[in-house]
C-alpha cells in the first residue's frame, strides 16, 4: 500500500512539474543609442557652428577620441605631430613647451589669433642628463689660453674659491650667464657627442672640460640621469 501511494505521489508531482512553464531569465534590453544629429555636438547638444572655443575644448577632452571627434563631429582639418623634447628649459617654441609641460588629453589654446587648438594625445619617456656649462669660444681665445682659462675655472670651483654659477656668469661665452650656467635637463642624443660620451664616466657633481669643434666646454654633471617626458604626440585643430 505504501509503495502504491509513493508511486502515485511521485507521478502526480512529476506531472505538475511538467505542466509548469520554464522560468525565463529576465534580461535588460539595451537602450537604443540616439543617432548623432548632423551638425550637433552629441556631448553638449549645441550646434557645432555655434560652439565657442571653450565649449569645443571641453567636448574634445570628454570625447575619448580626439581625432575621431574632430573628423566626424567638428569636421575641421587637423594635423598630428610627434614632438621630440630635447631639453627642459630654453624651449625652441610653443610646441616644445606644450609637449613637455602639457597633460595628456588636455586641450590648449586657442593660438594664432583664435584659429588653432592643440591637444596632447600621448607621451613617452627618454633619458635626460642635467648639466651646467661654461663655454670658452676658441675663435676668440687661442687654444692654449682657452685651456689655461678652463683649468683656472675648474680649480676655483674645486677649491671653493668660486661657485660654478659665479664662474659661468663671469666667463661663459655661450649665453649661459643668464641661467648661471644651467642648461637644464638635456635629452640623450641631443647633446654634442663628445660631451655625452664624457658624461657617462662621471659622477654627480663632477666638473671637467671637453674639447669639441665648437670650442672648449667646462661641464658640470649636476644630477644623475633621469627618465622624463621625451616625446609627445600632439594634434593641431584648425578652427578657421
Amino acid at each position: 500500500m505504501k509503495t502504491v501511494l509513493f508511486v502515485f505521489l511521485f507521478l502526480t508531482g512529476f506531472t505538475a512539474l511538467a505542466q509548469q512553464k520554464p522560468a525565463v531569465p529576465k534580461t535588460t534590453q539595451p537602450k537604443a543609442q540616439q543617432p548623432v544629429k548632423p551638425g550637433i555636438d552629441p556631448i553638449t547638444g549645441i550646434p557645432v557652428s555655434k560652439m565657442t572655443a571653450a565649449q569645443i575644448k571641453s567636448s574634445l577632452e570628454k570625447s575619448g577620441n580626439g581625432p575621431l571627434y574632430v573628423k566626424d563631429i567638428l569636421k575641421k582639418p587637423f594635423k598630428l605631430d610627434t614632438i621630440i623634447i630635447r631639453r627642459t628649459m630654453g624651449f625652441i617654441g610653443l610646441a616644445d613647451s606644450l609637449a613637455y609641460h602639457g597633460k595628456i588629453n588636455k586641450v590648449y589654446g586657442p593660438y594664432d589669433n583664435g584659429r588653432v587648438l592643440v591637444q596632447i594625445l600621448a607621451k613617452n619617456t627618454n633619458m635626460f642628463n642635467h648639466i651646467g656649462q661654461i663655454f670658452i669660444d676658441t675663435s676668440v681665445f687661442q687654444p692654449k689660453i682657452a685651456d689655461s682659462l678652463a683649468d683656472m675655472i675648474i680649480l676655483n670651483i674645486r677649491d671653493g674659491s668660486a661657485s660654478f654659477e659665479e664662474m659661468a656668469m663671469a666667463y661663459s661665452m655661450g649665453g649661459e650667464a643668464s641661467t648661471k650656467g644651467d642648461l637644464g635637463w638635456v635629452a640623450r642624443g641631443a647633446m654634442i657627442p663628445e660631451i655625452e660620451k664624457e658624461l657617462k664616466g662621471k659622477k654627480k657633481g663632477d666638473v671637467f672640460k671637453v674639447w669639441t669643434k665648437a670650442g672648449l666646454h667646462v661641464i658640470r654633471k649636476t644630477d644623475d640621469p633621469e627618465e622624463k617626458d621625451g616625446y609627445a604626440l600632439m594634434m593641431r585643430i584648425f578652427l578657421k
